[in-house]
């Protein structure tokens, strides 16, 4: 068993569950890679992770635990979801009553800053998820892991469930590590938030089917612009710093792109040029989608948010401006109309099948950390529910592999070369 898959755990579980189930999960895995060829390298002992799922015998007692629950970083379809899935597990799966929600990310662990945190019941949390947003508030930036474990401790909190993306799991870890370091028996479970579908050992993260769905009516907005005019050029920017995800599903769903953008593939401007021009002789309209940390080599910026991200370059408005001084110059008349749907698709409500998607995952954040499980994220992998160490879900970058079958049915639907580069 791959020693980087294991689960820390708090102790012995010395509890019976409460809860009422036809299905306990004790020791069951799931594999890493199912595909015949590892099955065959593996000799006898396969990398797995720990199958997610209630346990018959738990480590807290839930009639004097307590539970709060933080969201942090920027907006994404389905926080409140996961906020009400995880007060209603608590409250009637296991009869959990003392529920916090601590205001403003990481700040409402900061007893200085001074923010109230709200109580958490059934009653409060019946509607949230009709809502985007997070009703808890959101911030960004680091905060001082030994003064957000002194808040645990002086609050009397059992649980914390923590709900981000990398930024924010990388904050988990190292409160983690603070309580492992003062032996304390206080859990840390984190739910990977992240609109762009970039954590490593997920298969989706939450709201990004939102937001591919959100995506559409931007992109037939674009298409419909661009073939109004002889020569038209809809351009749409979506979602994705680091990892194309999102731009890529919503270009397949649409079907209506002739140009995909997305970071893990560099291109040149001449070549872009080149392609549009045969594109708008053919067509005589095109649509392009741009993902925000694409083409970041040609675009201007510095420094770092409070989250340490860097600051990307508009690829956007470059683009435009790029693509109709080109066009001016080479006496090709065109007309370039830009769409930046990106705010209005973090803050919408979660589709169904996301919503769906966030109770299972607040669920079964909440019986591993019932069982005494921490250090860790609750993951979709392989179809099952696994708990993965946070220090493993953010080692590395899940990004889109353009020598993948993914990227093929990019290629094979848009028409666009393979190549945007230079030979």
């Amino acid at each position: 068993m791959n020693s980087a898959s294991l689960i820390t755990t708090l102790g012995e579980c010395r509890f019976d569950s409460p809860v009422e189930s036809a299905v306990f999960i004790d020791d069951d895995r799931v594999l890493i890679d199912v595909s015949l060829s590892a099955c065959r390298d593996c000799k006898g002992d396969p990398p797995s992770f720990e199958a997610a799922g209630p346990r018959k015998r738990i480590f807290f007692e839930p009639a004097r635990t307590s539970v709060a629950i933080v969201t942090c970083g920027g907006l994404c379809p389905g926080l409140n979801d996961v906020i009400r899935a995880l007060v209603m597990v608590s409250w009637y799966r296991y009869g959990i009553r003392n529920i916090r929600g601590l205001r403003y990310g990481y700040e409402g662990l900061v007893k200085s800053i001074g923010h109230k945190p709200i109580t958490l019941d059934p009653d409060t949390v019946e509607d949230i998820h009709q809502h985007g947003g997070t009703i808890l508030g959101s911030s960004r930036g680091p905060q001082d892991p030994a003064v957000m474990t002194d808040y645990l401790v002086e609050n009397g909190i059992d649980i914390l469930f923590a709900i981000g993306g990398d930024g924010t799991q990388r904050g988990a870890l190292k409160i983690a590590r603070e309580i492992e370091r003062r032996s304390l028996s206080i859990s840390v479970v984190g739910i990977p938030k992240t609109i762009d579908n970039d954590i490593a050992f997920t298969e989706r993260t939450f709201g990004f089917e939102t937001a591919v769905a959100a995506s559409q009516p931007a992109i037939t907005c674009a298409h419909m612009e661009a073939k109004g005019v002889r020569n038209g050029i809809g351009l749409v920017k979506l979602m994705g710093r680091e990892s194309g995800f999102v731009a890529v599903h919503a270009s397949l769903a649409s079907s209506d792109v002739n140009l995909l953008l997305i970071p893990e593939l560099p291109f040149a401007m001449e070549n872009i040029f080149a392609y549009l021009e045969e594109r708008l002789a053919r067509k005589a309209h095109a649509v392009i989608v741009a993902a925000e940390g694409a083409g970041q080599n040609l675009v201007s910026s510095t420094g770092t948010d409070k989250s340490g991200n860097r600051k990307l370059g508009d690829i956007g408005p470059f683009l435009k401006s790029a693509l109709t001084d080109h066009f001016a110059h080479a006496g090709i008349p065109t007309s370039v109309k830009y769409i930046d749907p990106s705010y209005t698709i973090r803050s919408i409500p979660a589709n169904a099948d996301d919503s769906v998607f966030c109770f299972q995952l607040a669920e079964n954040a909440v019986h591993a950390a019932i069982s005494g499980r921490t250090s860790m994220v609750v993951s979709l992998w392989n179809g099952h529910f696994i708990h993965v160490p946070i220090e493993r879900a953010v080692g590395s970058r899940k990004t889109v592999d353009t020598s993948s079958l993914l990227w093929q049915s990019v290629l094979d639907n848009t028409g666009q070369p393979a190549r945007l580069t230079p030979l």
